[in-house]
């Protein structure tokens, strides 16, 4: 990582940090190897705590570096022994829990690729990704299995089901019976840093979900945001010799980018223990795991920090936390909930932005640069990222574009955060990039603007950023506003079809506890908006709505509430 100019401190590091970072990667690199079989290798380190698996009904159990190696290797054995080969899709469908992380090392050493699966899919959900990936072996659990056997007529080249827990009584093969007969020793199946590690299928708000294949490189290429975006992860930047003493908890599922790839193996990567609750998220459940816990750093989505802000206003006069850092993503976080977590937390909330395709590639780090409030921050160390106009020309100051990464960093050399391509779908994996195939911008597909300091200001999905009487609206900026008054837990921004207009501001409300929807309310509504932003951007139209469409990732679906709109316009038309 980048050496400090020096112990005294600047405010600002960034400058120094972005220019003089270098990438390091090797020619075979395993994420399993780095993750897991390097600290295990030593006796002293593998007994150190890998991860605490708990859940509502289950005390906190932990479990050592040498026990998830031993277990990974067993697994591994096991599914040589069903002829797993290198390259062949493994699907887990695997909440938050032991079993889990034994699965990605297990799969991930064989030389195999990892398929997440979330325990929130139905059966049509998993049956187009069964299908679409061919994977050949499903791991499940007592959650998951029912769903998986309900679509398994479906998916011809899935060819064992293992189950976990009690599920292994109804799987083909149990899980702890098929382990304990297998050996606990397994050779790794050296692989290529370019070669595929893992298929995350995207969430599909526009279209059918496409599989995004992830390298085993990439995990080096999210490590420089995930250290800065958890203040250094409890090391010393000025000091190696300093100890971390970071425990790591996040709600995020294990199934995503954002609680693989952002939480269980950067945590596992530096041999720090992370905490795996199977479990449902409450405000109360999070405080109380992160006290129990003492967690240190933790990545929490802007819906879950608003639901805590809202349930527990003061946490400190009730909890003990010992947070040093906290990253959240997904959404804007705005000024209401960054004030909170500053306030009431104790931290200066870390904004991230990154997608599965090319993840953890803006952000901010508060110990080493100034984090401002609302902002996405500026690209982390060894991305070079730019706002771009259509023809892929880097926008002005204060003009919305899309926010794209360059295949090679500011010296010239290949960044390791990419993707290697869509699965089976090459016109999608070409339509992602702008210029040169082997020098050109990868688009993110979302809006922001650029401030004279470099640091990004989110506007919203390509998709979502609307014009009413000739104005650009951007929803988060007004669903920011709107969170801030007491009456409001949530709230969603579309436009709504008007013929004078093109369009109207519409707000979608979720109402907090106390709180019922009433005419005057609407009306107290649209007058903090006005006092606060430009009188275009008031909401015209408020509706109150007891819950918010969201993906299993935690980010609202606007899609969803503007498709609704514009059918209730269609038929309104006809009538």
């Amino acid at each position: 990582m980048p050496r400090s100019p020096g112990r005294d401190k600047p405010a600002d590091h960034y400058a120094h940090l972005h220019a003089n970072f270098r990438w390091q990667v090797p020619a075979q690199f395993n994420m399993a190897e780095v993750c897991c079989r390097r600290w295990a290798a030593t006796p002293a380190l593998g007994r150190e705590t890998a991860l605490i698996a708990e859940g509502p009904n289950a005390p906190a159990r932990h479990h050592s570096r040498a026990e998830l190696a031993e277990a990974a290797n067993r697994l591994s054995n096991l599914l040589r022994g069903l002829g797993v080969q290198r390259g062949d899709r493994v699907a887990i469908v695997l909440p938050q829990r032991f079993e889990t992380a034994v699965a990605y090392m297990a799969v991930l050493q064989l030389g195999a690729v990892g398929m997440p699966l979330s325990q929130l899919f139905g059966p049509e959900a998993l049956a187009f990704r069964l299908q679409d990936s061919e994977a050949v072996v499903a791991i499940c659990d007592e959650a998951t299995l029912a769903n998986v056997l309900s679509v398994r007529a479906e998916c011809p080249a899935l060819r064992q089901v293992l189950g976990v827990g009690a599920a292994g009584a109804s799987a083909d093969i149990d899980w702890g019976t098929a382990l304990a007969k297998v050996q606990s020793r397994f050779e790794l199946v050296p692989t290529l840093a370019d070669d595929p590690a893992v298929l995350i299928y995207t969430s599909g708000t526009t279209g059918n979900p496409k599989g995004a294949l992830i390298p085993h490189r990439a995990l080096i290429g999210n490590l420089t945001g995930f250290v800065c975006s958890q203040n250094w992860f409890g090391f010393d930047p000025w000091d190696a010799s300093v100890k971390s003493d970071a425990v790591f908890w996040s709600p995020a599922d294990w199934a995503w980018t954002g609680g693989l790839m952002d939480a269980l193996l950067p945590s596992l990567y530096f041999g720090r223990p992370i905490v795996g609750y199977n479990g449902r998220f409450t405000p109360e459940v999070a405080f109380e795991l992160m006290q129990r816990h003492g967690v240190t750093h933790s990545f929490l989505f802007p819906t879950a920090l608003k639901a805590m802000m809202k349930a527990v206003p003061k946490p400190r006069g009730r909890y003990r936390l010992k947070l040093q850092a906290l990253m959240s993503a997904g959404e804007a976080v705005g000024d209401a909930v960054f004030a909170y977590c500053r306030e009431q937390l104790g931290v200066t909330v870390n904004e991230m932005f990154g997608q599965t395709e090319i993840n953890y590639i803006v952000g901010n780090c508060s110990r080493l640069w100034p984090a401002k409030p609302g902002s996405m921050g500026k690209g982390y160390p060894g991305h070079r990222v730019a706002v771009i106009d259509d023809d892929g020309n880097e926008c002005p100051v204060g003009v919305p574009g899309d926010v794209a990464v360059h295949r090679l960093d500011a010296h010239g050399q290949p960044d390791p955060i990419f993707f290697l391509g869509y699965w089976k779908n090459e016109v999608a994996t070409r339509g992602k990039y702008t210029g040169d195939p082997a020098s050109s911008w990868c688009r993110t597909g979302d809006m922001a603007t650029r401030d004279a300091d470099g640091y990004l200001w989110y506007q919203g999905r390509a998709d979502d950023v609307f014009k009413s009487s000739g104005y650009r609206i951007g929803p988060s900026e007004i669903e920011n506003c709107l969170v801030k008054h007491p009456a409001v837990a949530n709230a969603a921004v579309v436009p709504k079809p008007d013929a004078e207009r093109g369009a109207l501001v519409k707000a979608y409300v979720v109402l907090a506890a106390g709180f019922d929807g009433s005419p005057s309310l609407v009306v107290e509504l649209q007058k903090h908006v006005k006092g606060q932003l430009a009188p275009y951007e008031y909401p015209k139209e408020i509706e109150f709505i007891d819950a918010l469409p969201m993906t299993t990732t935690g980010k609202v679906q606007r899609r969803v509430l503007r498709l609704r709109e514009e059918e209730l316009a269609l038929k309104s038309s006809r009538s």
